[in-house]
């Protein structure tokens, strides 16, 4: 059996219970095209046919299947009552709702969560086809919050992988560091990265042509870009890395900085270590701020003021989101109250959330981003920091020297 399933999804039933929901179904089709988010955390495995996974209050664990499908669904041996069919899923899925008798029955879609709208609009009219002349169909709610709490609260399994994503993230940082040096370009330094992540069995966490993230200087894209074949590390400027690697289907996702020394100022000047040290209090002001309950609009303004009370403008983008299966792993997030980001905002956080905070600081005094970004897991009673903070600026290498083992 997979563990992780397992708690996942006996996690499910405690939140359907919460939230006072009888049944939360997922109905999909052709995953391998077009699959819904919250697969993987219930499954682990696509599916072909018109299907449906139902999952109780009461802890039944219900999965409607085709034929040919059904025994690698038996396999998993999280899912205890397998159904399969031949000609059509409509009878045997009325039959099971009948039985089970939903007052109130959740399915995938939300205005405001991405990892939470895996029903597509065509299978919801299809879905809505099949339950013409029942009750269930006037009794669909939004299975937002449902899956907002399960992807939220790790567990313990969930939390030991990204602690192992992250020490893998860290090993390439170290490596990049020794590697990159004035005239590499931030693909070399990209083509090096993904030579790490591959001789370390792993993926990237995000799309490959965008992770890393690589500024070198003040021309560099800013947020999520690509890394250039023309621009280079250069004395004098911020060498900046935005990374995260999959591994065991568990994603990190860090920001590190470098000073590149320069004959002219072979150490930070006192406006890059100003700024340095604003970004630093800024994200450990959010991290004060994070707990159960607290909304994540609260812990971004406490960021957000925090740098712009030392001087600099604010930041155009959350200051922290989810982290787990993917590297922007749905449910709230920690920014503010704007239009784009809908209700995410006022989800209340909660234990067993692994969360980033991240900020910075563009093109300080013209040598280029400066940024920092880290994990935490909040706590009963507060957080646990998954990396290690940066709290000092490094320096990348010193003037003219080459590093040991780099041709």
């Amino acid at each position: 059996m997979n563990e992780l399933l397992s708690e996942k999804v006996e996690q499910a039933a405690t939140v359907l219970r919460e939230q006072q929901i009888d049944a939360w179904l997922t109905f999909v089709r052709e995953t391998t095209e077009s699959g819904d988010p919250v697969l993987p955390m219930i499954l682990g495995q696509p599916l072909t046919w018109q299907s449906a996974l139902i999952l109780t209050a009461t802890g039944r664990r219900i999965a409607i299947v085709g034929k040919y499908e059904d025994e690698a669904v038996r396999q998993t041996g999280v899912w205890k009552e397998v159904i399969p069919y031949v000609e059509g899923i409509r009878t045997p899925l009325r039959e099971i709702l009948a039985e089970i008798d939903p007052r109130r029955l959740a399915i995938n879609f939300s205005p405001h969560d991405v990892k939470a709208d895996g029903l597509s609009h065509g299978m919801y009219l299809l879905l809505q086809e099949y339950l013409d002349g029942t009750p269930y169909g006037k009794r669909l709610v939004s299975a937002g919050t449902i899956i907002n709490r399960l992807r939220g609260r790790k567990t313990a399994g969930e939390v030991t992988r990204i602690r192992h994503a992250i020490a893998t993230t860290d090993e390439i940082f170290a490596a990049v560091a020794s590697f990159a040096r004035p005239g590499r370009t931030e693909t070399d330094i990209a083509a090096f990265m993904h030579e790490q992540a591959a001789t370390r069995g792993v993926e990237t966490a995000w799309e490959r042509a965008m992770c890393p993230i690589v500024t070198t200087g003040p021309g560099s894209m800013v947020g999520h870009g690509v890394p250039s074949p023309e621009l280079a590390v250069r004395p004098g400027h911020v060498f900046h890395l935005d990374f995260g690697v999959r591994q065991d289907d568990y994603c990190s996702d860090l920001q590190r900085a470098w000073y590149v020394p320069s004959p002219a100022d072979p150490e930070p000047p006192a406006a890059i270590h100003h700024a340095f040290e604003a970004i630093v209090a800024a994200i450990n002001a959010a991290a004060a701020m994070l707990r159960p309950g607290v909304l994540g609009w609260e812990v971004d303004e406490a960021a957000r003021t925090t740098l712009t009370a030392a001087g600099y403008p604010s930041y155009e983008h959350a200051t922290g989101h989810h982290v787990g299966r993917a590297a922007h792993d749905g449910g709230g997030v920690l920014g503010p109250r704007w239009e784009r980001y809908g209700r995410t905002p006022y989800y209340p956080v909660e234990a067993g959330n692994v969360l980033t905070l991240e900020l910075g600081v563009d093109n300080v005094e013209g040598r280029g981003y400066l940024g920092l970004e880290e994990m935490l897991l909040v706590t009963d009673d507060g957080i646990e920091w998954l990396s290690t903070p940066q709290t000092e600026l490094r320096q990348l290498g010193q003037v003219g020297e080459r590093p040991a083992g780099v041709a």
